[in-house]
């Protein structure tokens, strides 16, 4: 989808993840520095009253981050990004990033977007909320 076929009220194409392993929360809690037990073993989240492991939740933003991105392309620029943390992830979710476009606007005389996100594990069951503005990178196209 190009910057020019953001309009106010259309829905965005949904970027779906692949489902989320331990492995993949080991590989993250190293890369991120979060050593955290609740996101790598089972026996210690079990303590606190879990089921398993948690995803972390700045993973799923990295998610939604990647989704913004995709979504940007090359003829736009993330202006603002933020998320509102939701429902836990655990292993074996599958995350799907949407969205909408709540505004057209203009940022310093540039074309820009606010985008309305969201990321979820199943339909209605949202692990994360945010918003974005885009501003077009190239207004002449």
């Amino acid at each position: 989808m190009s910057f020019s076929e953001l309009q106010s009220n259309i829905s965005l194409p949904s970027f779906t993840k692949p489902a989320v392993s331990k492995e993949q929360l080991v590989q993250y809690a190293q890369a991120s520095g979060d050593l955290n037990p609740l996101h790598t073993d089972d026996n210690f989240a079990k303590s606190i009253g879990l089921d398993g492991v948690i995803a972390h939740g700045m993973l799923i933003m990295g998610f939604l981050g990647q989704y913004v991105q995709e979504i940007a392309g090359t003829e736009s620029v993330v202006h603002q990004f933020n998320m509102r943390f939701g429902a836990m992830t655990k292993p074996g979710d599958v995350i799907t990033c949407g969205g909408f476009v709540k505004q057209l606007m203009e940022i310093d005389g540039q074309p820009a977007v606010a985008l309305e996100l969201f990321a979820e594990k199943a339909p209605g069951e949202r692990v994360g909320t945010g918003s974005a503005v885009l501003v077009c990178s190239n207004p002449l196209n």
